[in-house]
């Protein structure tokens, strides 16, 4: 038997369909019309485009995020994690936070060199700079286009401390670097783990690496005395969350030192997109996993409140914490990382008709 509109999906995606986006006054709807159809829709390519960004650090005020400044390579991710909080972001673009977010991809060749600008400004003030906080840097067209790496030069050169989220294994391809800066105690990475089992990986997470072969990463970065932060995020209540206790423990084997746990969270367009996932691939427990949400967010999907938003309220999110906390206390894993040192930072060098002094 031939499946209906609603089972069929592009192969290797997160996203089942590309609806439109907030801005978008028109949408799109596919009806099956009663020809035959083949099983699987064709692949979908991913598409670059590049774009000169005016200035590439982004400030934030958000007082339930360890950061205050952030940098993105990338836009748009083609790891294609269907539930990444970042896919509203594409719609800025004009593009759909579905398919669009994981196959037409924006590159920033330029960063590296607008970087370098705006770190040696009188003005600007040195504090850890996260990378990856939006889309992922190391993903897989990092390998053509090596923006990640020519960043992370320029911040060696000026010895300015770096926290980096990945799922991506070509971090590896940099452990030279980062290795460098940990010892001056100027980098750590975060690895995020969302589920140990790999075929609920592949269907939430389509081309990130398997999470064994995360792992592996964790050990490789923490063997080269890189200080690595296990993230067991984000925790899907009635899905993944069972897992917590065992995604911490894999990580304290490799050796991970901190370790953290975000909830599932479902903003703008992303709460429509995870839920036609889950009609797909989880039919039979998609209505559960909606009231356990809900119930963390005053009865809506998603409640964006700052020092909310993160985990939820109430007795659900709770009794996680609590979990966490147990765990990580029978592990010897911390939550809170030493800080990151700002005294060695010295402003790059720009092009200029006088000489430096030193």
């Amino acid at each position: 038997m031939k499946p209906d509109l609603q089972t069929r999906t592009a192969k290797a995606r997160g996203a089942v369909t590309n609806a439109a986006s907030r801005y978008d006054r028109l949408s799109r709807h596919a009806e099956a019309d009663g020809w035959a159809q083949d099983d699987d829709l064709p692949a979908l390519r991913t598409e670059v485009s590049v774009e000169r960004p005016r200035s590439l650090i982004s400030y934030n005020r958000s007082p339930d995020l360890p950061f205050d400044r952030s940098i993105n390579p990338y836009r748009g991710c083609e790891h294609g994690c269907v539930y990444c909080f970042a896919r509203p972001s594409h719609a800025y673009l004009g593009l759909s936070p579905g398919l669009d977010f994981e196959t037409k991809l924006v590159a920033r060749p330029a960063a590296p060199d607008v970087l370098r600008a705006e770190l040696a400004r009188k003005s600007y003030r040195v504090a850890t700079l996260a990378i990856g906080t939006n889309t992922d840097p190391y993903q897989p067209i990092e390998r053509d286009y090596g923006i990640m790496r020519a960043c992370l030069e320029v911040l060696e050169a000026c010895n300015h401390p770096i926290a980096i989220v990945t799922k991506g294994t070509l971090i590896e391809r940099d452990i030279d670097i980062l290795a460098r800066m940990a010892q001056r105690g100027l980098a750590r990475v975060g690895i995020s783990v969302t589920t140990l089992d790999p075929k609920l990986s592949r269907q939430m997470e389509p081309r990130a690496p398997t999470p064994k072969r995360r792992l592996t990463m964790i050990r490789r970065l923490a063997e080269a005395g890189i200080p690595v932060r296990i993230m067991a995020s984000p925790m899907v209540p009635a899905l993944t969350d069972p897992e917590l206790e065992a995604i911490l423990e894999a990580g304290k084997n490799a050796g991970a030192r901190t370790a953290s746990w975000i909830m599932l969270r479902l903003p703008r367009e992303v709460s429509p997109l995870w839920q036609e996932w889950l009609s797909v691939h989880y039919p039979d427990r998609a209505s559960r996993i909606m009231s356990k949400l809900r119930d963390m967010h005053g009865g809506r999907d998603y409640d964006a409140r700052w020092g909310h938003r993160m985990r939820g309220k109430g007795a659900y999110a709770e009794l996680v914490q609590h979990r966490f906390k147990i765990a990580l206390k029978r592990l010897g894993l911390r939550e809170t990382a030493p800080p990151m040192r700002t005294d060695l930072f010295r402003p790059p060098h720009t092009d200029s008709a006088q000489l430096s002094l030193f």
